[in-house]
């Protein structure tokens, strides 16, 4: 199993910045991509971006050119950094690890106010 638990959201200002991060336990070894996805209220879960141990990368059209997963291997962590926030990115944002099965964490709440 894989256990998955994310930090860094909060409230900012739309224009302001983000790093979300997302460590990993247990059956690390087993993980094929780790992924970022969110929830706004009364939507259904979306994509973000995704990211393979081989380094590839992809994003949804909606986040391309604001925000970049990343990872660092040594501390099973992936990362999220969003920046240029808009009031329409405020959700929980979800990672998820999938091996043959998916895992998710609990989620972190982004608020994108004024």
């Amino acid at each position: 199993q894989v256990q998955l638990v994310e930090s860094g959201g909060g409230l900012v200002q739309p224009g302001g910045s983000l790093r979300l991060s997302c460590a990993a336990s247990g059956s690390v070894f087993a993980i094929n991509a780790m992924s970022w996805y969110r929830q706004a209220p009364g939507k259904e879960r979306d994509f973000i971006a995704t990211i393979t141990p081989g380094g590839t990368i992809i994003y949804a059209d909606s986040v391309k050119g604001r925000f970049t997963i990343s990872r660092d291997n040594a501390k099973n962590t992936v990362y999220l950094q969003m920046n240029t926030l808009k009031p329409e990115d405020t959700a929980v944002y979800y990672c998820n690890a999938r091996t043959v099965v998916n895992y998710w964490g609990k989620g972190t709440l982004v608020t994108v106010s004024s």
